[in-house]
Formats: C-alpha cells, structure tokens, sequence
C-alpha cells in the first residue's frame, strides 16, 4: 500500500496562514542531504505558493565555503527581508568558480530558502516552519553522484565528509516541524519531531 500524499496545495495554504517570522516574511526552510529532491519539492511548493520566490543555498555555498556562509547570508540575506527590503546577492558558479551577477530576493509573504544547512542553528529563530527531506542519506548522496556524472566525482567525495561533519555538529532534523517523503503520486507530509512545539 503506498502512502497518500499530502496535497500541496493545502500545505501552501497552512504556511500562508503562519504569523512572519522575519520582518513581513514568512522564511520556510527546505533542508536534507544532499540528493534527497529538496529544489524539486521547493520549486513544486513556491509553484502552488503563487510562485514565492526560493533561494537556492548551492548560490550561496562556495568550493571554499561548503558551510561557512552563515554571516554572509545573515548580512545579504535575512537581515534585508527583516528591514522588509529586498535582497541582493550574488550566486556562485560551481563549474566557473567565482559569483556571478546578483540577484534579488523580494520581501513576499513566503520565501523558500532551500538546501543543505537551511536549518542550522543560525536561521531557526528567523524561520515560520523548517521541513526535512526524509531519505537515507546513503540513497540520498547516490541520487546525488547519479544526477551530477563522473565528472564531479571527487567534488562528491570531499562533500559527502564535509556533510556529515556539518550535521553532526549542527543537526536540521531534530528541529524539523514537517518531515516530507517523496512518493510515487506526490509528497507524504508527516510531523517533525519539533511539531509540539510550534508556534
């Protein structure tokens, strides 16, 4: 039997109708391993979100910053949607190796912000709900290699350590209000374990 998945778009009606979190912003963290189909789910989300806008965190991340962009995100990012300003940032490149031209990010009702470390620490008090990805890591990291081809193969060998180096020090998923499974007809939505304690 398989499971019955959660419709989206009553899922895009129960964020819409949280308090802001930051600023006029209600900030939703899509946060998992690598590979488990976060920009999928995200982008199918921000589709039923009336096209919310979604920051993308591989824009943030670098080759010399897997992890270690909290200030830059703070300073570029969520400090401007709490003014109720727009941010600008400029993505990375991850085959040019350097930032390309900015972006900007408005202040909507909702914004998704999505990928690996979404959920650290540094963000949770700024964000209305923070949802996980439920997948194996191991399956996860093997959609991962499968999708990105050999040729970053020894990206992928330094990621996998730096992962879960990162979530051993700073988990996403004990926090998590929503965890979310992909299945054959959709998404399963199921409470986190910090469910009980949401606002």
């Amino acid at each position: 039997m398989h499971a019955r998945p959660f419709p989206l778009p009553e899922l895009a009606r129960q964020l819409r109708a949280l308090p802001p979190s930051l600023g006029p912003v209600r900030l939703v963290a899509v946060d998992g391993h690598a590979g488990s189909g976060k920009s999928t789910f995200a982008e199918r989300l921000a589709a039923e979100l009336s096209g919310a806008p979604v920051l993308h965190l591989d824009d943030i991340a670098t080759h010399e910053e897997l992890f270690a962009w909290t200030g830059r995100l703070m300073e570029e990012v969520v400090e401007p949607l709490g003014r109720g300003e727009s941010a600008v940032y400029r993505p990375y490149d991850w085959r040019a190796r350097h930032y390309g031209p900015p972006r900007t990010l408005p202040p909507a009702d909702v914004v998704l912000i999505e990928g690996v470390g979404a959920g650290r620490r540094a963000l949770r008090p700024w964000l209305a709900r923070l949802m996980w990805m439920r997948m194996p890591r191991e399956t996860a990291w093997a959609r991962g290699r499968d999708r990105d081809g050999e040729e970053q193969r020894a990206f992928w060998n330094g990621w996998v350590r730096a992962e879960a180096r990162h979530f051993a020090e700073d988990p996403s998923e004990p926090y998590a209000n929503l965890l979310v499974r992909q299945v054959p007809e959709g998404y399963e939505v199921l409470p986190g374990r910090a469910a009980a304690t949401s606002k």
